[in-house]
């Protein structure tokens, strides 16, 4: 979905097929409460008992009306991202290191993002932890199927990635 769908009582599907009601559409955000409560009271407001959570441009692209909207985009990711996926050695892998450092890494919004090395590589960041006085961000580069390591301060620089830079990595592996 785009910003512009966006209107305060609209209920909608969120990234993980979650139901959400928008609650405060802003300039570059939405403001949405969870439908997870039967009693209505709980999404009476402003102010809301529920919490309400900010979208970014970001997760709100991957917002949709329906079930089937849901659906219909995921298969024509899959079918045209180019992305390999994770493999489930990987994933658990990625999972016991978040598990582990979750109390500890406090900026986990370095974590919502893939980064474009310079190089054109994919880094799926997926844990930190600390080194010294400086925080080292954990990275699987999953065109190449390896771990990385690289300082926080050098991952942040980097320029988030894109579909169109998954696309062209996935277009380099193919040749």
């Amino acid at each position: 979905m785009k910003h512009s769908d966006f209107y305060i009582d609209l209920e909608f599907l969120g990234p993980a097929g979650f139901r959400w009601r928008c609650s405060d559409v802003g300039t570059r955000t939405i403001v949405a409460v969870r439908l997870e409560h039967d009693d209505p009271n709980w999404y009476r407001g402003p102010p809301y008992v529920a919490t309400e959570e900010v979208f970014d441009e970001r997760e709100m692209e991957r917002c949709h009306l329906t079930p089937e909207d849901a659906i219909r985009a995921a298969i024509e990711e899959a079918d045209t991202s180019g992305h390999p996926g994770y493999p489930h050695d990987v994933v658990s892998h990625m999972m016991h290191a978040r598990f582990e450092g979750a109390s500890s890494y406090p900026n986990g919004g370095v974590l919502r993002f893939d980064r474009c090395g310079f190089d054109g590589e994919i880094l799926h960041p997926y844990a930190g932890r600390k080194d010294d006085e400086q925080w080292i961000v954990q990275l699987y580069l999953p065109f190449q199927r390896a771990f990385l390591e690289m300082s926080e301060r050098e991952f942040i620089a980097l320029p988030i990635a894109t579909a169109a830079n998954v696309r062209e990595r996935a277009n380099r592996q193919a040749i």
